[in-house]
């Protein structure tokens, strides 16, 4: 049941990896958690996945979590009379409402909503920042600009504009029937684009009453500006570099990176670092050593998962861009400075009973040389609170709850169980003996950390650390 490794592995689900001898080799080759991109595919075709994954999920009787990433509001420009034209730097260049085709003059922006929210002097990019406009005159009907950035313009390229809050809602109708098919088929995660303040994310909690987790992806300056108060009304967090990349200097997404990973763990979430983690193995059977040194940054950095997309949904070498991924991240945790990194890395605790618990039991690992943390949880939240101590042995979390059980394959060295409830704590600590010689982690006289709550099945109760001997 163990992987050999403490982060996670997100694989997205695509015409290259659909299948389900695919999915299984996916799973097999180390991927944890199967992402499906609601920009790509159509409601059958997801429906297909799932049940693939499900089935899988049966034979080997081990929890796996699913994503659904909702596409959010996408930005673009109308068309043109010709192919592409040339703008010039220092000249002008106008977006409005009217629906003709575009020229090197003006051309149409079919989203109300930005003539609303921007103003003198609002920066405007369009084609991932190739082209950059600065705003000079604004109303309701018509953005005047000057051109800072020239060069062509063609077609539907996307608009971004990385300082200003676009009065905007995340949820589009697209996402409304995507997210009613994530209910229908009880995905573990939903991912929110377009994420601006936390209020995005109360809407979509009132939605979806706690029927699945919500993961904010982090892709627009506002959001970095906002971030503490977004991960307290998120269930997990993705840093989303691409998007990032294009609205912010290039020099400032690493950072970025390290603070995201860094304040999640302190809120007790789950991270995603994803993006071009594996780039080049779209097309190619090995990485770059750049990719691989960037997979090994974001495992020094603690993030709980690293996630691949069009390697896995669309390239040529699925299964082997996750055997890569794999390996890098085995290496990375084997080294002997990877553990000095992650104990020089000071968590924010509560004042509360459950993180006293959390807290001790990595330190009474260490003294007892204990093999492995078992953390009864019926919400997740103890699980997550071992997790964020990143103990130097594995957490087992055992829920009666099928989605809490899926939701913690995502948790930084949490290996999930759905297991029944015990009766009573003696009963716990039995059964948590049991299991874990029957999945082979101990062995007779082997020490085990032990922690949950009382009274048993009240979530956000642990209070009670024991150590117990494998008999």
């Amino acid at each position: 049941m163990l992987r050999d490794r403490n982060t996670k592995i997100i694989a997205t689900l695509g015409p290259s990896s659909s299948s389900p001898s695919k999915i299984h080799s996916l799973f097999k080759s180390g991927a944890d958690i199967f992402r499906l991109n609601f920009s790509h595919s159509n409601h059958y075709e997801h429906r297909k996945r799932v049940f693939h994954i499900r089935q899988y999920e049966k034979r080997i009787g081990r929890p796996i979590a699913i994503l659904g990433d909702l596409q959010g509001p996408k930005l673009r420009i109308g068309n043109f009379k010709k192919s592409f034209h040339l703008l010039k730097e220092g000249e002008r260049f106008i977006l409005d409402l009217k629906s003709e085709l575009g020229n090197e003059k003006r051309v149409f922006l079919p989203h109300p909503e930005i003539f609303k929210s921007v103003q003198h002097n609002t920066e405007i990019l369009i084609d991932d920042g190739k082209i950059k406009l600065n705003v000079t005159k604004s109303n309701n009907e018509k953005i005047e600009t000057e051109i800072l950035t020239g060069g062509k313009i063609s077609n539907n390229k996307g608009v971004n504009l990385p300082k200003t809050f676009v009065k905007l809602s995340p949820l589009t109708k697209k996402d409304f029937k995507d997210l009613e098919l994530a209910l229908d088929l009880s995905l573990d995660y939903v991912a929110l684009s377009f994420v601006q303040k936390s209020k995005d994310l109360i809407k979509l909690r009132k939605i979806i009453k706690g029927q699945t987790g919500i993961m904010s992806k982090f892709e627009k300056p506002l959001a970095i500006q906002n971030m503490d108060e977004i991960l307290k009304f998120s269930d997990a967090a993705m840093v989303a570099r691409g998007d990032l990349g294009v609205e912010m200097p290039p020099e400032e997404v690493p950072i970025i990176q390290k603070k995201l990973v860094q304040a999640s763990r302190d809120h007790g979430k789950p991270v995603v670092v994803a993006t071009q983690m594996l780039d080049s193995m779209i097309n190619a059977p090995s990485p770059t050593r750049a990719e691989a040194s960037d997979i090994a940054t974001a495992v020094y950095d603690c993030a709980d998962c690293l996630m691949l997309s069009a390697e896995t949904a669309a390239g040529k070498y699925p299964i082997e861009s996750v055997k890569i991924m794999d390996r890098i991240i085995r290496g990375v945790e084997s080294d002997t400075s990877y553990r000095q990194l992650i104990e020089s890395k000071q968590v924010s605790l509560e004042e509360t009973t459950s993180d006293a618990i959390s807290s001790a039991a990595s330190q009474v690992v260490k003294t007892v040389s204990a093999k492995a943390i078992f953390t009864y949880t019926r919400s997740g939240t103890t699980a997550k609170r071992a997790s964020r101590e990143r103990p130097s042995v594995p957490i087992i979390g055992l829920s009666p709850e099928r989605l809490t059980s899926r939701q913690l394959a995502m948790i930084w060295g949490v290996h999930t169980i759905h297991a029944h409830e015990p009766k009573s704590f003696s009963g716990m600590i039995e059964n948590a003996c049991k299991l874990a010689k029957k999945e082979g982690i101990v062995k007779k006289g082997d020490s085990v950390v032990i922690t949950a709550g009382a009274p048993i099945g009240v979530s956000g109760s642990t209070n009670n650390l024991r150590i117990a001997k494998i008999n």
